[in-house]
């Protein structure tokens, strides 16, 4: 029953920890999915940040400062973004919106991304602004215009010689720009296609090509970085923590009240195995009691014919020493036969229990000053007793029970031996009860044996006397085993008995 106890406890343990881990994996799916979202997001909002770019340039690829910034800083407030920096291909910050970025110390993963408690950092490696030479011309860079760049190129007069590129304005052109010569005319702007009409954006007319090299390395955009909050992802992970959190506990209190449940139910089939076998044990002790009444009743009466006839015969005038002699052996081998008899007779006799709130330790007392003429003649001294136990039982019966277990340690023990009677309360509410001695012991195959009847290691025991006690703790459904003391002699527990209150 114990073994299986523990299998089906084991198993409960088992299935509680699957469950605990089906729930950390999906709790990390759900966190690796909450962070794909996010930056799925995230790069929805750089798409919109190129686009953004490309759209707000003018002539020549220039995008001018003030005209960026503000929108930018729009785009921090309407999207859940604490900052955008725009970066040239050396990483100097072109321009920026939001709060400052420090990027020391940071690594960018292979996709551009960065992930902090509060922040998530994704990085456009896209080339938007580096200067290119193809076919003799440059490629279609974004510059951003500095403010003092963009109050370089006006004239003499204070305006600019471009009307279609007012940096007073806001950089926004409120003239639309002239059509490009045919190639070779001049430094004009070059001829392209933007929705059916042609728009330049070579270099500037104004700039020398070392000029424009120069600013396009210093302010020509190579990337971007924008810093979006985890704020989301933490809310989906945490509300998704607590809700396995509270899976686990209702599946640990499921477990825990299915192994209390086979607790309880195992400990009652056990405890309904043990009043079945006591209820079979005792109808068949009903049987033989009926047997051996009628065998007491038609031995004793012979017996005692004999042993008075025994005594009539010694007690004769004429009667010799060898006959008084032979007489005296009469009498002593019926008495022994007849105290055989009423052994097997109180073997025999069924045990109906009247069970009340028994003080073992005051029984205990009363059963060593019955025994103490045993104990002086063996030079024992008086047993050791623990107090304050009480179980329920038939008083009567435990106190034979008692009997016979101290009588048993007393007649294998010598001076030598000590006996103690000490008891307690186990983890499972149930007393258990030892009558330990420092005797010659028992050997371990005759531990189970030594409880069934006529069984003895002693030339003038009977071997009821262990057979009466196991009887007992049967009736009242308890268990009693030997067991080895250390570091000599035996110890006979009896366990599973009910406790009682203190009356």
């Amino acid at each position: 029953m114990h073994s299986r106890n523990w299998i089906i406890y084991s198993l409960l343990t088992t299935v509680w920890l699957a469950i605990v881990g089906w729930q950390w994996a999906e709790h990390l799916r759900v966190e690796k999915s909450a962070q794909a979202a996010l930056v799925v997001r995230g790069r929805d909002i750089t798409t919109t940040l190129g686009l953004v770019l490309r759209s707000q340039r003018r002539f020549g690829g220039l995008v001018s400062q003030e005209r960026l910034e503000p929108v930018l800083q729009e785009l921090v407030k309407t999207e859940d973004v604490s900052a955008i920096q725009l970066l040239n291909k050396a990483g100097d910050v072109v321009a920026s919106a939001g709060q400052p970025l420090d990027l020391d110390g940071k690594t960018l993963s292979a996709t551009g991304l960065h992930w902090e408690r509060d922040s998530l950092t994704l990085a456009n490696l896209m080339d938007l602004g580096t200067l290119t030479f193809t076919n003799g011309s440059f490629g279609q860079p974004i510059i951003v215009l500095p403010r003092r760049e963009a109050a370089n190129t006006n004239s003499a007069d204070g305006r600019s010689p471009f009307p279609w590129w007012e940096p007073g304005d806001g950089g926004r052109g409120n003239v639309e720009p002239p059509r490009a010569s045919p190639e070779g005319s001049g430094g004009g702007p070059r001829p392209s296609r933007e929705g059916g009409s042609r728009r330049g954006f070579g270099r500037p007319p104004w700039m020398s090509e070392e000029e424009f090299r120069g600013l396009g390395t210093r302010q020509g955009l190579h990337s971007f970085l924008v810093v979006i909050s985890t704020r989301s992802v933490r809310e989906t992970v945490d509300a998704d923590a607590w809700m396995r959190r509270v899976i686990a506990l209702f599946a640990a209190a499921a477990c825990a009240g299915v192994a209390v449940s086979w607790r309880a139910w195992s400990r009652s089939s056990e405890l309904n195995l043990r009043l079945i076998r006591a209820s079979e044990h005792n109808k068949h002790l009903r049987e033989m009691n009926l047997a051996a009444a009628g065998l007491a009743h038609e031995t004793r009466n012979p017996l005692n014919i004999v042993r008075g006839l025994a005594q009539m015969i010694s007690k004769q005038d004429d009667a010799s020493d060898e006959i008084r002699g032979r007489c005296s052996d009469i009498a002593s081998e019926v008495d022994r036969v007849t105290a055989q008899l009423n052994q097997f007779i109180s073997y025999s006799k069924p045990r109906d229990l009247k069970l009340t709130s028994v003080d073992v330790g005051r029984v205990a007392i009363d059963v060593i000053r019955t025994l103490e003429p045993d104990l002086e003649e063996k030079h024992i001294p008086t047993p050791a007793v623990a107090r304050g136990l009480r179980v329920q039982a038939d008083e009567q019966m435990l106190r034979q029970a008692l009997f016979n277990l101290l009588l048993n340690a007393i007649q294998a023990g010598d001076q030598r031996t000590t006996i103690t009677i000490r008891g307690g309360v186990g983890d499972d509410g149930l007393s258990w009860l030892e009558i330990c001695d420092t005797g010659p012991g028992v050997q371990i195959l005759d531990r189970q044996e030594i409880f069934k009847p006529y069984v003895t290691r002693r030339k003038e025991g009977t071997g009821l006397g262990l057979a009466v006690v196991k009887q007992i703790v049967l009736a009242h459904g308890w268990e009693i085993e030997c067991l080895q003391n250390q570091p000599r002699g035996a110890v006979f527990r009896i366990r599973c008995m009910k406790s009682a209150p203190a009356v």
